[in-house]
């Protein structure tokens, strides 16, 4: 590890950031031109004196988790997330697809929704990041570990996960889902991340395993969703796509039609805060 470099390197990139880029107000008394240290901090989710030990530098030896997070929060490219990497002492992550370092274009579009429910998922349906909103909406999705972090997995192995779902949809759901892990395999191949997943749930789930022969494929369009949300009641959404080729990612946008009971409540989830 090079503490020197690496402090030098952290204090460059966040030198380099504007308030605007992570969706921050520049505010009137500003003095230095990029992001102060504990608004990293808190991009990163991690203690201001653990970031400005960092920066000085007489910091630990950040993990790799907390590399990755310092690469998050400074919206790195993958180069330069990479280079981050080395210098913290650690191997350099694989890119098989993995789709875990969040692309810093989608990073600025999601800071730039920070009153909306959006979160960016990646090919395995992982959620990477929620805005608030979202949290508000669906849970906090990047809490789990392991296989349970895919949306995919925990639909098919934890009844609870359906709950927010009407009983009514839980057939077109699981089709759905089968079918985008059917056009992941499809692209990825036999020894990558999304077979082990595919594998898994053909083991744990007789229902994913009879529709996996089946061989759904998505459609071009997907209509409205319906929520049963515990505490706003049913709701109907729709979830507008962006889809990032290079990082497998993708940002959903979820909006209800102005002047429904859908949007008006959609509106209360800033009220109720991530509180589920």
């Amino acid at each position: 590890m090079d503490r020197a470099e690496l402090a030098a390197f952290l204090r460059a990139r966040r030198a380099a950031l504007q308030p605007e880029d992570v969706g921050l107000p520049r505010g009137r008394r500003r003095r230095t031109g990029g992001l102060r240290r504990e608004e990293v901090a808190a991009l990163c989710d991690m203690s201001v004196d653990y970031y400005s030990r960092l920066e000085q530098p007489r910091g630990p030896h950040p993990s790799e988790q907390m590399t990755a997070a310092l690469a998050r929060g400074l919206r790195l490219s993958l180069e330069e997330r990479d280079h981050l990497f080395r210098l913290a002492g650690h191997a350099v992550p694989h890119r098989v697809r993995r789709g875990d370092h969040l692309n810093p274009g989608m990073m600025r579009i999601l800071d730039r929704l920070a009153d909306t429910p959006a979160q960016v998922v990646n090919h395995l349906g992982e959620t990477l990041r929620q805005t608030r909103p979202a949290v508000a909406l669906l849970g906090d999705e990047t809490a789990f570990t392991g296989r349970e972090r895919s949306l995919h997995y925990r639909w098919f192995t934890d009844p609870s996960s359906r709950l927010i779902r009407p009983e009514s949809e839980h057939a077109e759901q699981s089709r759905l889902l089968v079918a985008d892990l059917r056009g992941a395999y499809a692209r990825d191949g036999s020894a990558s991340p999304t077979a082990g997943l595919v594998d898994a749930l053909r083991s744990a789930s007789a229902e994913f395993a009879a529709l996996w022969r089946t061989h759904p494929v998505l459609g071009p369009y997907c209509g409205p969703k319906r929520f049963r949300h515990p505490r706003l009641g049913p709701l109907e959404l729709h979830c507008q796509t962006l889809v990032d080729p290079d990082q497998s990612q993708r940002l959903q946008v979820f909006t209800a039609v102005p002047g429904t009971e859908s949007h008006e409540r959609l509106r209360l989830l800033t009220v109720l805060g991530e509180q589920w």
